[in-house]
């Protein structure tokens, strides 16, 4: 997860005191849904390129390395601009657990992606938006609706036509994937609470340092891997890059639009990841899988077209 976006470079980072945050701000979920399919896509990226490392490298190697990358790009580009604000934050204490599950969850997610296809992996990992939805309504105290929750549900027997049960998906791999589903929803609901007090880049700049100190501590007892060369090395980079500008438009788009109108937009990575997974692996989604894509995609843009549909006055 790395910290590549050419706005944080210059002064004009948002700053989220709490405006467009809290609940009953204006909303802008056509702004936040767009917001959301370009994070989610950069998700892809990081999985399909996690998944080439670790046949490689042990999962916590390359989790260091994303989190290092994260951290000095950061550093780089961030701090002679930010200065002390890069650190400040009024909830210090959500923002290290936010962290500490998106940390978790990368470790994780790796481990289930070094163990399973990386369409299986994602449509499991979905059951985070769902989560999402049916939790914010209690926790956030948001208006969920019916028909979010239905889209949801719809989203989700997408998900089950992409990766249908079956006896070749290894337990473990499996098991690792509900685990992080469920570390994933924490960090999107903490996501949504904290971006009514906090800035983005602090809260990326505390996972990216949280992550790297957790797996830079464990790096001596995983490095077994080969020397990498030119290509390992380059998708080191870009597996860093693409995650940290990834969580960051996750997180902008948090101040946009309530949780619960974003979490079935997210169901659009699994299009991404059926597309890299042909491309990278050569695997060939078949027509049952392809529906559930299609699926999938027009319920999240169903709830963001609804939402961003002003209501007719009683």
């Amino acid at each position: 997860m790395t910290m590549h976006r050419n706005a944080d470079a210059a002064p004009a980072v948002p700053v989220a005191s709490g405006a467009g945050a809290a609940p009953g701000a204006a909303a802008h979920p056509l702004r936040a849904a767009l917001l959301v399919i370009a994070a989610v896509l950069l998700f892809a990226c990081m999985d399909t390129t996690t998944k080439v490392l670790t046949s490689d490298y042990a999962p916590p190697v390359v989790i260091a390395v994303r989190y290092a990358v994260q951290c000095l790009l950061m550093l780089a580009i961030l701090a002679p601009s930010q200065g002390r604000s890069l650190v400040q934050t009024q909830r210090t204490g959500l923002v290290v657990l936010r962290s500490v599950c998106l940390a978790l969850a990368s470790l994780i997610m790796a481990i289930a992606f070094h163990r399973l296809p990386v369409a299986e992996a994602t449509a499991i990992v979905f059951l985070s938006p769902l989560l999402v939805v049916l939790i914010s309504g209690t926790v956030l105290k948001e208006r969920v609706g019916g028909f979010g929750i239905a889209a949801a549900v719809t989203g989700f027997a997408g998900v089950l036509l992409i990766a249908r049960p079956g006896a070749g998906l290894d337990p473990l791999g499996v098991a690792c994937a509900l685990i992080g589903a469920v570390l994933i929803a924490s960090y999107q609901l903490m996501s949504r609470l904290l971006a009514r007090t906090e800035r983005t880049v602090p809260m990326l700049f505390y996972t990216a340092v949280i992550g790297s100190v957790i797996y830079g501590l464990m790096l001596p007892w995983f490095w077994d891997g080969p020397q990498p060369d030119t290509r390992q090395v380059a998708l080191f980079v870009c597996t860093g890059a693409a995650g940290g500008l990834g969580h960051f438009l996750f997180t902008a788009a948090h101040r946009e639009a309530p949780a619960s109108v974003l979490a079935p937009v997210m169901y659009v990575q699994l299009i991404w990841a059926g597309l890299l997974g042909w491309l990278v692996f050569g695997h060939i989604a078949d027509p049952l899988s392809v529906c559930g894509m299609v699926i999938v995609a027009m319920a999240g843009a169903a709830v963001a077209l609804r939402a961003h549909r002003p209501r007719s006055p009683r």
